[in-house]
């Protein structure tokens, strides 16, 4: 990356708790002696309370992602809006909830990661077919066993930026007990004003989670309550199209070589890209990759489409899943 594309520095600070609050926490809990509550507040007084805030410079920080996704030019359009207001403003980036909508594999996680690059604010990463409650995102009481702060909380406490990336991957996937909602606590982080007095009920100190920037990743919104998708502007990503599909093909093959001395050349064949487009952009890297290795194994510096699988994947065909 050029050094004129890092336009969006560091800048300003929020305050995210009072340490107060946490002298205070600490002092109600002392009868309970609750060691590794205490060690958690020891670290929040440590750091204080204070977090940096990314504020942007330039509107067009983002245009290389029409490049990097290019089937994702919607949401970005609308991103750049919030930049723009950002910038005329001089205040932090921020942008509404999102929900990326589409089939598997067309690099919505991707996205997510590829736009916290760009905004530089740091990327948390959640997978929430896994959770089956609520408290994996808002902690659970320091009362019972085991309990630990939320991703939230130790985000914000643990991290220097008050409004990172939080990526919730397959949102319409999170199941458990119903009495243990693991969407429950979007209801307050996806408002703004409850969000700045987010409780970690493991915590138990206000935090101010009204910076965090969310992007949020499902297959099918049939699942998702209303309540929480009407907190977000939904976007119906489509897959890329062939030319979009080989334009990603090439951008993978160039930032791979860049990042290595295996003597490739820097551009990559026509028709190897034609048969690494055919392929979905989730496994484009993998399937570069090996033909990569199965190259070097056959004694070249130059792939050719039989370096794909063995030479299984020498036909074209459609993206599909």
């Amino acid at each position: 990356m050029a050094p004129s594309e890092f336009c969006i520095p560091l800048a300003d600070a929020r305050q995210i708790y009072r340490v107060e609050d946490v002298d205070k926490a600490l002092e109600q809990n002392a009868p309970a002696r609750n060691e590794a509550l205490s060690a958690f507040y020891g670290r929040m007084k440590d750091a204080g309370g204070t977090r940096y805030v990314v504020k942007p410079s330039r509107a067009d920080a983002l245009s290389s992602l029409y490049e990097r996704c290019p089937n994702f030019g919607e949401v970005i359009d609308d991103v750049r809006k919030s930049l723009a207001l950002a910038v005329s403003g001089n205040e932090p980036v921020s942008f509404a909830p999102m929900l990326l909508l589409g089939e598997p594999g067309i690099g919505k996680t991707h996205f997510a990661r590829a736009l916290s690059e760009q905004l530089g604010t740091g990327y948390h990463f959640v997978s929430m077919s896994s959770l089956t409650a609520g408290w994996i995102l808002s902690g659970a009481s320091a009362q019972w066993n085991h309990a630990k702060p939320g991703k939230v909380a130790q985000a914000l406490v643990g991290g220097e930026v008050a409004n990172p990336v939080m990526v919730l991957d397959e949102v319409d996937k999170a199941g458990g007990d119903s009495r243990y909602d693991p969407l429950g606590p979007l209801y307050e982080l996806f408002e703004h004003d409850t969000a700045r007095r987010f409780r970690d009920e493991y915590v138990d100190v206000e935090i101010d989670a009204s910076h965090i920037l969310w992007v949020t990743t499902a297959n099918d919104e049939r699942s998702i309550p209303e309540p929480i998708l009407n907190r977000m502007n939904v976007y119906a990503v489509p897959r890329p199209d062939a030319d979009e599909s080989f334009a990603i093909a090439c951008r993978l093959y160039r930032d791979i070589v860049a990042a290595h001395d295996w003597g490739f050349p820097e551009e990559p064949p026509v028709a190897v890209m034609e048969v690494l487009a055919a392929l979905p952009p989730r496994e484009q890297r993998r399937a570069l990759m090996s033909a990569f290795g199965a190259a070097k194994l056959a004694g070249r510096d130059e792939l050719k489409p039989e370096d794909f699988d063995g030479g299984r994947a020498k036909g074209k065909r459609k993206i599909g899943f």
